[in-house]
């Protein structure tokens, strides 16, 4: 009897040992699992060669633009905002950058990064600066993975938005209104 109760506490124990051993596997797979979703949030339009900043507001990040015309155009930008388990991202301060001529301009945001701001003034030889910020959630830097460019398009009658699961990261132009734009975009996910 004794025996019996003894394999019983034995077997008992290994049960235990070996959940608790599971436990930081299972927490993994649970971040690993996150629902994470991307809703529309601020959008703006403004007139392209103005020199107005345009910045997503607080907790959101860049996820489009689209221009029609020449400098004296429009210029519409689209921000959202990322849920990770239902909850909000913080997107950290933003920093920009040091101003570059439009007609060959050239902006990816730091790995992990999101695209967060942008402003232009004047034409095809005037300046063009970014504003890029990190991402946390629950005190964990939100990643960035599967980073890609879309096909160029031209600038005077462009359109583009990330894809499910995707946020801007990036945009190169080269020439005047007639010239190509690029944008880039990457999913978003807890590593």
């Amino acid at each position: 009897m004794i025996k019996n109760s003894f394999r019983g506490f034995a077997a008992t124990a290994l049960a235990f040992t070996a959940l608790s051993l599971s436990l930081p596997a299972a927490e993994a797979h649970a971040v690993a699992a996150a629902n994470i979703v991307i809703i529309d949030g601020y959008t703006k339009t403004v007139k392209e060669s103005a020199g107005t900043p345009v910045e997503c507001p607080e907790y959101q990040v860049m996820l489009g633009r689209s221009h029609s015309g020449d400098e004296n155009g429009n210029t519409t930008y689209y921000c959202g905002f990322i849920l990770v388990n239902n909850e909000i991202v913080n997107v950290e301060g933003s920093t920009w950058t040091g101003s570059q001529r439009e007609s060959d301009s050239l902006f990816t945001a730091p790995s992990d990064q999101a695209m967060v701001g942008r402003v232009h003034s004047g034409d095809e030889n005037g300046q063009t600066r970014h504003a890029n910020a990190a991402m946390t959630w629950e005190g964990r830097t939100v990643e960035l993975t599967s980073y890609r460019w879309t096909e160029g398009m031209k600038e005077s009658s462009s359109y583009s938005k990330a894809g499910p699961g995707e946020i801007m990261v990036g945009r190169q132009h080269k020439g005047d209104e007639n010239g190509t734009t690029w944008y880039r975009y990457a999913k978003v996910t807890l590593g």
